[in-house]
């Protein structure tokens, strides 16, 4: 029920400092909880003000209900104002622009639209679709319509909770008045209030450790613990410093091992810690020890000891009964593992600088070494551990340094950090911006070299100096960068108007930006297809979120990762766990990866107490690889008991003489070697175990059991000497060595007689196993990729999957010579990227690599191969390119897709000067790879992109998000969210059309007539519709600017190209426009005008609105969705008749018949007079002052705020109408006022170098 008029006047009480209430939104708070209990002092200063609770949930009708105090004991100056609130006191208001330091707002949700039953924007829903966005316990919540208004202001009733969200009911609201669409955002605490303990009594500390025993074994002794007092106010604890202890003459010390997960541990050494250790005992099968005639008081720890795992420590506990009780956890040897790596540095001289380093494993490490430039550092001198102090630079100091962990596990080295030492007064950032080009609309004139591209400048995002308070170099500051500083505003002559631009005037150093790093994707079955839902996802041991219904992800890059690692779980147990490392850009924005799951094996019965072997990759048309051998009794429970009944068991392998399981590789082949290297292997093959009892399903260990790998299936005879067993580490994603395959005579079948390579594993924790050998024969591939076919060096993507399949040997094997060995994938960045790969210097077909490219999920293209090698196309210059033996997928048969290509990975003669300059270099070359000029020979991706043509007014590298400037004009104003809109236009003609959308500001009052942008695309053929075609054109999103303070409704116009008129607009659209004024008059047959809609109406609309953190992302799936006509399907080829927003019929003119572009151009006032007679008078009263050009540069009409009166109209103006139509390479149509129409003739007259018009 509404609030009586009383309860008006309202305290918001909630973590943080007092707040107040913007007028523009509804708050609910939700209650704090019970606080500590108070000290003794303190309880008195209360008195007794007693909080009250606060409703969960408020109901709004025409004015705010009352908010209640905050439960629990609450800060006394907070409570001093509920005591004024109780009293009657006015509301203090709640600012919503700042929340301050105790938590902060979220950004505004709106996942509901308010038809049928109303408007229900629930938490648990927008938990669902936006995953890590609002916090486990939000203590407020806002509430507002999307047109900025409160619901007392449109005189609707409300409900809002920060723990279930909010609703707007339609049948609770006054009579003929529906609910209005809403969008909600939540208040998340950020640090819980620290509370300061009660000092008003003196405290004991903790006991410290027993003595040693007074007397040895086998006589009564003692031993003694103290303890101390804290004090306080010169008062002393009641109680005894000291304790002391009888200990027995004699007893018995009992005790487990066991691994971290349960399971027992047989044969570990049991020590008695000591001077030096004593041993006691070994654990047997099940996982027990005992040892006799140990005297209670010679030690108080046992240490248990077993090969694979690190050591672990227990205390000894007596029960007093002389027996003893030791229970020791061991944890899984791991190799160290880097969590920190130090970051890139610049210093002035003279100043200091601190590199850190972080590494994790089992042990924890604790020996760090620090390098400078490859040398290690001297520990005596530096006094460094895991974090290296330098003070008083000098120039000589600058380089690359790393840091180096070992344990007795093994090694790990770091990335390299970059440090650069300035001298006194030198600058990095640069005042002058870098030259930048963007391509001008095609109506723009060339410049004098014949170009029509225009230098808009660029700050490049190096780091800057930091400041001399800057010393510690571990925290999460974000550093100084190059930035820009200044922009100007420059205006160009196009099409007979002015086409604005913005360039970059000067660069500064300032805070460096840090977007959000996504990496997004979907996870499906590697057989079907079918999507992984609702499975779990794990970083490291965390859990992170879950997959969606169409198994749909997104995952959150932490600051300063290097390698993501992630894990998908599907809770069913359908399929394989799927490890995978995840490339991302570091730039900022998102990259989609399609994850492939292995379907586990069905399970096969076996008996626990007989041998059994099952093989490993055999099929119908090839031999086994190998076969996995259980003895019999091999089989464990996790007590370590035996197992001999029915064990369902299921082995899955992937076998590499399949291409088509390169995808579902877990992992990415990896392992660190002795010197800390992260290095690559060259698999033969993978399995997943799974061992289960018949009737109760519980998972089953092994004992030792034997893996028998079949020799004549390593077709490299140097492998067989190097062939070991591995294990993966689901937490690192790095595989670790369990032990090699040696060479043992056997046989197998009846006719033959076959050498296998035989090795021997425990199957405990891990259940994911590799045959591999390590490869040292390494190269680089250098590849980029571009915007188009003409490949300009300025026109290079970022953020494009690169990805490498390593392809076996020559001749490979019998049944399949495509057999994969290793596969990498790397992001592209602004100088492209270099992907690891093997290579063979002495035989050029050795090794070869098949080499694919992605964006968003769009595959790129690759250059073609056929009828000829086009060397300047392909980026590699002879007679190397034909050493490579480049070839293209669809190379002998052009019905495969043109995505990919394979070359040779030939290691290149470094005598030989046609091979010193890329595409392949060699493995300690990487920093030449990267650093590679435009220049040197590269592979090339290209993105197939017909008559597509984007500008922005400010620029902005979508592959970039670190370009971002923060301007009132930007197309995106948001970097961390961007939001793509596309209309669907139907086109009936002949052929397909060029459409292009006009976008000006059109309702802020910073923007209003200011041109955002322009967007051309070509219509695309429906093959099931005679003469039809459809065109999915972006347009700027209404809402925020970049300052997120109004709300601007772009000015769109839509406007075809050629002899077109407007025959058909979206019922649902026209309506929803009329219903959300200010409405744009659209008279002009030739186009379409709208104030963009501020929500994402759907395909119903013919509008469609995707919001992701990548641009290009969020574009590709709106496009996929306009292409299908639905709001969530995905589909690239046309549907032009489903989901239209808008219909134009354009014409061809007859044969012989002049076009009336060239009759605009010869005769402008008899053309202009037919059309006036054709459109009628009225309408051409109607007609707005000034109509969308599809040139750039004509001006835009304002949005009508109110219903233009006869007295207000204005005479329309027939030449801007016409420049709507005026085709791109014809002559400029001047902006002449209509009282001037004769001027066109005489310019027409006088313009003797006119150019040939070509009809459209």
């Amino acid at each position: 029920m509404g609030a009586p008029s009383s309860a008006r006047p309202q305290l918001h009480l909630g973590i943080g400092r007092l707040r107040h209430t913007h007028v523009g939104q509804v708050t609910a708070r939700a209650p704090t909880g019970p606080a500590s209990p108070p000290c003794p002092e303190a309880a008195g200063a209360r008195g007794a003000l007693a909080p009250r609770p606060q409703p969960q949930e408020r109901r709004v009708a025409g004015r705010p209900a009352a908010v209640r105090a905050a439960m629990g004991e609450l800060a006394l100056a907070l409570l001093a104002l509920a005591a004024l609130h109780g009293a009657g006191a006015p509301e203090p208001m709640e600012n919503d622009s700042e929340p301050g330091g105790g938590a902060e707002w979220t950004s505004w949700f709106n996942i509901d639209h308010p038809g049928g039953d109303g408007d229900y924007e629930s938490l648990e829903a927008i938990r669902f679709y936006y995953r890590g966005r609002v916090c486990e316990r939000p203590v407020a919540i806002q509430a507002r319509t999307t047109e900025w208004e409160l619901p007392e202001d449109v005189g609707e009733v409300v409900h809002v909770s920060p723990k279930k969200g909010f609703r707007c009911v339609n049948k609770e609201q006054p009579q003929g008045k529906t609910c209005s669409n809403y969008h909600i955002r939540f208040l998340c605490p950020l640090d819980p209030p620290q509370r300061r303990p009660c000092s008003a009594e003196p405290v004991w500390m903790e006991w410290g450790a027993w003595g040693p025993c007074s007397r040895s074994c086998g006589s009564t002794g003692t031993r003694v613990r103290r303890r101390s007092c804290k004090k306080a106010k010169k008062m002393l604890c009641t109680g005894r410093p000291t304790e002391v202890q009888k200990s027995c003459p004699e007893h018995t010390l009992q005790g487990t091992v066991v691994s971290t997960t349960g399971a027992v541990l047989p044969d570990a050494r049991i020590y008695l810690e000591g001077r030096p250790p004593v041993l006691l005992a070994r654990s047997d099968a099940r996982g027990h020890f005992a040892a006799a005639g140990l005297c209670e008081g010679t030690a108080a720890n046992v240490s248990a000891h077993r090969e694979g795992f690190a050591p672990g420590l227990a205390p000894i506990i007596s029960n007093g009964s002389g027996v003893a009780v030791a229970h020791v956890v061991l944890q899984r040897l791991e190799k160290p593992y880097m969590v920190l790596h130090p970051k890139a540095k610049v210093r002035v001289a003279r100043q200091e600088v601190t590199f850190c380093c972080k590494a994790s494993g089992t042990p924890v490490p604790k020996k760090y070494y620090w390098y400078h430039n490859g040398t290690l550092l001297e520990r005596k001198v530096h006094r460094y551990g895991s974090r290296l102090v330098l003070r008083g630079l000098v120039p000589e100091q600058a380089g690359t340094y790393h840091c180096k962990a070992s344990t007795e596990a093994g090694a790990i080295k770091s990335a390299p950090a970059q440090l650069t030492v300035l001298a006194q007064g030198q600058q990095n950032c640069k005042p002058e911006p870098e030259p930048s080009l963007v391509e001008l609309p095609s109506e723009c004139p060339q410049d004098a070299t014949g170009s029509r591209y225009y230098n808009v400048g660029r700050c490049p995002p190096t780091p800057c100096a930091g400041s001399p308070a800057d010393q510690s170099g571990c925290g999460a500051d974000t550093g100084r960068c190059c930035g820009v500083r200044r922009m100007e505003m420059r205006e160009i002559p196009c099409a007979g108007s002015l086409l604005p631009i913005k360039v970059v005037a000067e660069c500064g150093c300032g805070p460096c930006s840090q977007p959000r790093v996504l990496v997004q994707g979907r996870v499906t079955a590697a057989d079907t297809g079918e999507p992984l839902r609702f499975g779990q996802i794990f970083l490291g041991g965390r859990k992170v979120g879950f997959t969606g219904y169409k198994g749909s992800f997104t995952i959150e890059v932490p600051p300063d990762t290097q390698r993501l690692v992630a894990r998908f779980v599907d809770r069913q147990q359908r399929f394989v766990d799927a490890v995978k490392v995840l490339p991302f850009n570091r730039r900022g924005g998102a990259i989609y990866q399609e994850i492939k799951m292995l379907r586990k094996k069905e399970p096969v019965d076996l008996d626990g107490s007989r041998s059994n072997a099952i093989p490993l990759g055999e099929a119908s048309s090839r031999e086994p690889v190998g076969e996995l051998v259980l003895p019999a009794g091999a089989f464990l429970r996790p007590s370590g008991e035996v197992f001999r009944g029915t064990v369902k068991a299921s082995v899955t392998f992937l076998d590499p003489r399949d291409m088509a399981t390169a995808t579902a590789a877990s992992s990415d082949l990896s392992f660190t070697n002795a010197e800390g290297e992260i290095v690559p292997l060259r698999t033969y093959g993978m399995f997943a175990v799974d061992f289960r009892e018949g009737e109760s399903g519980a998972a089953l260990q092994t004992g030792p059991v034997e893996v028998r790998m079949d020799a004549g299936q390593v077709q490299m005879p140097e492998h067989l000497q190097k062939m070991k067993l591995w294990s993966l580490n689901p937490e690192t994603g790095l595989w670790e060595e369990e032990g090699d395959l040696r060479p043992a005579g056997g046989s197998r079948g009846k006719r033959e007689e076959r050498t296998f390579l035989v090795g021997n594993l425990e199957i405990r924790e891990r259940r994911l196993f590799n045959l591999d050998v390590p490869e040292d024969r390494r190269c680089f591939v250098k590849v980029r990729a571009y915007s188009n076919e003409k490949f300009n060096p300025y026109e290079q993507l970022e953020g494009v999957v690169i990805n490498l399949i390593n392809l076996e040997p020559q001749p490979g094997y019998p049944a399949n010579p495509r057999a994969w060995g290793r596969f990498d994938s790397v992001v592209t960045g602004p100088n492209g990227a270099c992907l690891p790969a093997f290579c063979d210097g002495q035989r050029p077909d050795a090794y070869s690599a098949y080499i694919t490219a992605t964006l968003g999920g769009e595959e790129l293209e690759a250059v073609a191969s056929s009828p000829k090698l086009n060397p300047n196309a392909i980026g590699v210059s002879q007679p190397y390119l034909g050493k490579l033996g480049y070839r293209r997928l669809d190379h002998d048969d052009p019905n495969l897709k043109k995505t990919a290509f394979q070359i040779n990975m030939a290691k290149p003669d470094p005598n030989n000067v046609d091979e010193t300059n890329g595409p392949i270099y060699p493995y300690r070359s990487l920093e030449e790879c990267e650093n590679a000029p435009v220049s040197a020979n590269h592979l090339r991706f290209y993105r197939v992109e017909v008559d597509k043509y984007e500008y922005n007014v400010v620029p902005f590298k979508e592959s970039d998000l670190t370009s971002w400037t923060g301007d009132y004009l930007s197309w995106w104003p948001n970097p961390q969210e961007f939001r793509a809109c596309f209309i669907k236009v139907q086109i009936e003609g002949p052929q397909e059309y060029m459409v292009r959308s006009r976008n000006v500001g059109g309702s802020h009052p910073r923007t209003r007539g200011q041109l955002y942008g322009l967007r051309d695309t070509r219509s695309v053929r429906d093959m099931l519709l005679e003469n039809t075609s459809g065109a999915c054109v972006e347009f700027k999103c209404s809402g925020m600017l970049f300052d997120q303070s109004l709300v601007d409704r772009t000015l769109v116009s839509i406007i075809p190209q050629g002899s077109c008129h407007r025959t058909a607009i979206n019922s649902l659209l026209r309506e929803y426009l009329s219903r959300h004024p200010p409405v744009v008059e659209n008279n002009h047959t030739a186009a379409f005008t709208m104030l963009a809609p501020v929500d994402p109406l759907g395909h119903n609309y013919g509008i469609y609105t995707v919001t992701d953190q990548n641009p290009r992302l969020a574009k590709e799936i709106a496009i996929g969705r306009c292409f299908d006509g639905t709001s969530d399907g995905f589909s690239r080829e046309m549907k032009a008749n489903t989901g239209t927003a808008v219909t134009f019929t354009c014409q061809e003119r007859p044969v012989g018949r002049e076009s009336f572009f060239q009759r605009l151009l010869t005769a402008p006032a008899e053309a202009l007079a037919e059309i006036r007679r054709e459109m009628g008078t009225s309408e051409m009263r109607r007609a707005p002052p000034e109509v969308m050009d599809f040139a750039s540069g004509a001006r835009a009409p304002g949005p009508t705020a109110t219903r233009r009166t006869p007295r207000s109209r204005a005479r329309p103006d027939p030449a801007a109408e016409f420049q709507a139509v005026w085709p791109r390479d014809a002559a400029p149509l001047p902006a002449l006022p209509p009282d001037n129409l004769p001027e066109l003739e005489n310019k027409r007259a006088s313009d003797t170098d006119k150019p040939e018009v070509r009809d459209p």
